[in-house]
């Protein structure tokens, strides 16, 4: 997102300023300005220095401790600011619902600044397309205003659920409940496919005739070619946090959901596989990608987690 920020070409007026970035891992951070110039990004020092030097600020954190920890930084930063220039704070992670209100609770006591929500849908390579799909609720005027940075920057268009600022993160867990179902399914379809003999390829020639949306094709490629990196895609922990936050969702609206009940119970055996692979010295991949949901449904079958090369001595022919 900020390396599509920072090469946005305004309709008219003035260059763009760089965007300010701040990362816990400064490394990104850096290895990014290399990449774009000191023109189009600045480092900051502490979130803090965002919030004071920035009208508009965009968080993405990958927790909702973490979110609220860097919004309780901001609120204090900005405690004894004298100005009378708006600020919007636009928090585009996954989070629980019940935070946005806190977040924005937060954010009140700060004079002329909004708080709005604005999670998005779509895989990195998506992103780097500025093909997102961006979703918002909140204030109206600050929605307009972030919407116009963010399309065509960043995203290909907006969806605006109103001004109640739950429901854009309550969205967002329902459009993960779509995703994380199917990689279920997926997980479950590739297990029997396996052990019934029919293989994996077959599988995912059948996915790209009959399901060929992007995401599932990319999915299903993960799968059948143990491509779990999630360095390069989203990490199991990631997938997990996700997971608890739709069945806290559906126990509090009393939605069954049982699909998501079983992906998060795979999710937790395929991190235990992997920490316990990493222990040995045996992993593959440092990060888990949340593709890796594969291994609950292959050791429940009898097969190796994470390595589909060793499932020919179980596998048999039909």
């Amino acid at each position: 997102m900020a390396r599509n920020l920072a090469n946005r070409q305004p309709s008219q007026g003035a260059p763009s300023p760089p965007v300010f970035v701040w990362n816990r891992t400064v490394s990104k951070s850096e290895r990014l300005a290399r990449e774009l110039s000191e023109q189009k990004i600045r480092i900051a020092q502490d979130p803090e220095q965002i919030a004071l030097e920035c009208d508009i600020i965009i968080t993405n954190l990958g927790n909702d401790a973490a979110i609220k920890s860097i919004y309780e930084r901001f609120t204090k930063a900005l405690s004894n600011l004298q100005s009378s220039k708006s600020k919007i704070f636009v928090e585009t992670s996954t989070i629980y619902p019940a935070l946005a209100g806190e977040l924005d609770s937060l954010i009140s006591t700060v004079p002329h600044a909004h708080f709005i929500t604005s999670p998005v849908f779509g895989t990195p390579a998506v992103a780097d397309k500025a093909q997102l799909l961006i979703i918002m609720s909140g204030d109206y005027r600050a929605k307009k205003e972030v919407a116009y940075l963010l399309v065509p920057a960043v995203g290909r268009k907006i969806v605006d659920l109103g001004g109640n600022i739950e429901k854009a993160p309550t969205f967002k867990l329902i459009g993960n409940s779509m995703i994380l179902g199917s990689l279920e399914i997926l997980a479950e379809a590739y297990t029997l496919a396996e052990k019934s003999g029919i293989g994996a390829e077959n599988v995912h020639d059948l996915v790209k005739e009959v399901f060929p949306a992007p995401g599932m094709v990319a999915y299903s490629d993960k799968i059948a070619h143990d491509k779990f990196d999630g360095s390069a895609g989203f990490a199991i922990d990631g997938g997990i946090k996700d997971a608890s936050h739709i069945r806290r969702l559906t126990a509090e609206v009393n939605s069954p959901m049982p699909v998501i009940d079983i992906a998060h119970q795979h999710l937790i055996t395929a991190r235990a596989i992997h920490e316990g692979q990493r222990r040995e010295g045996k992993a593959a991949f440092e990060t888990l990608d949340w593709s890796g949901i594969v291994a609950g449904t292959r050791v429940a079958a009898g097969l190796d987690g994470l390595d589909s090369g060793k499932h020919t001595s179980v596998v048999r022919e039909a």
